[in-house]
């Protein structure tokens, strides 16, 4: 592991997989629960070829690069692309994980299309007229629509996606109709869904969803709901295995 020179309001953490570490920016949005179980929801394969859309400071592709052959992340934010490609160098990865700076609602510009076996994204969740807004610019961005819709996610994941690709994505289920009718007008039709509860008998404040390029309407497997926390407050067992398996 390389050498680590902290700038101001940055923080080195543990990602507590494979002796790996991040640098994230308080200023900015820092990864959460949901970065985390997008990455844990696709079926890996070491073949496979990953693109993910808004990576942030690049947590996903530190956490699946053993799982696939190369794990290719655009990103908007200059300071989050640069802590991306820092936390990349900082891990020895230069060789699985390629970082691009750029906006991939210009994606034609970026890579060439049908490149990609499988792309992620944990996009904004809300549109800008929604929610309370952070004043500070980075998480903003990250949790409001300022600079890329739904659609325009759809949109960049069926650009890359070959032909019987998958698109993983994690968002609200509020949104879920306006998903699968996005997914279906891209030639995607979702096939994996799965709710997650903050506790039992609470209702879902997220959800992971799967389409496959290509696929025939019908056939969405529901799975079972992920539940969070237990009645204690802790984390319950499966959230503790996602964690013990990155650790």
């Amino acid at each position: 592991m390389s050498l680590v020179e902290l700038k101001a309001f940055e923080r080195l953490d543990d990602l507590m997989r494979s002796g790996r570490q991040i640098i994230q920016n308080t200023q900015e949005f820092c990864f959460s629960l949901d970065a985390v179980l997008l990455a844990h929801f696709p079926r890996w394969k070491k073949r496979q070829r990953v693109l993910e859309l808004g990576t942030g400071t690049g947590v996903i592709p530190l956490i699946i690069v053993d799982e696939v052959a190369h794990v290719d992340a655009v990103e908007l934010n200059p300071v989050t692309a640069d802590l991306a490609r820092r936390n990349v160098c900082l891990n020895d990865l230069e060789d699985r994980i390629s970082i691009c700076e750029g906006d991939f609602r210009k994606i034609r510009e970026l890579y060439p299309p049908e490149t990609f076996d499988v792309v992620l994204a944990n996009p904004p969740y809300r549109p800008v007229t929604q929610g309370n807004t952070n004043l500070r610019d980075g998480v903003a961005r990250a949790r409001h629509e300022f600079t890329a819709t739904l659609e325009d996610v759809v949109a960049a994941a069926r650009y890359a996606l070959r032909f019987r690709g998958t698109f993983a994505m994690v968002h609200l289920p509020e949104r879920l109709g306006e998903i699968m009718v996005s997914l279906h007008a891209h030639q995607m039709e979702a096939k994996r869904l799965r709710m997650i509860q903050p506790k039992e008998g609470k209702a879902p404040n997220m959800m992971l969803v799967e389409a496959v390029v290509g696929a025939a309407p019908g056939g969405l497997k529901v799975l079972p709901p992920l539940i969070v926390h237990g009645a204690d407050g802790g984390y319950t067992e499966e959230i503790l295995r996602i964690y013990e398996c990155d650790g």
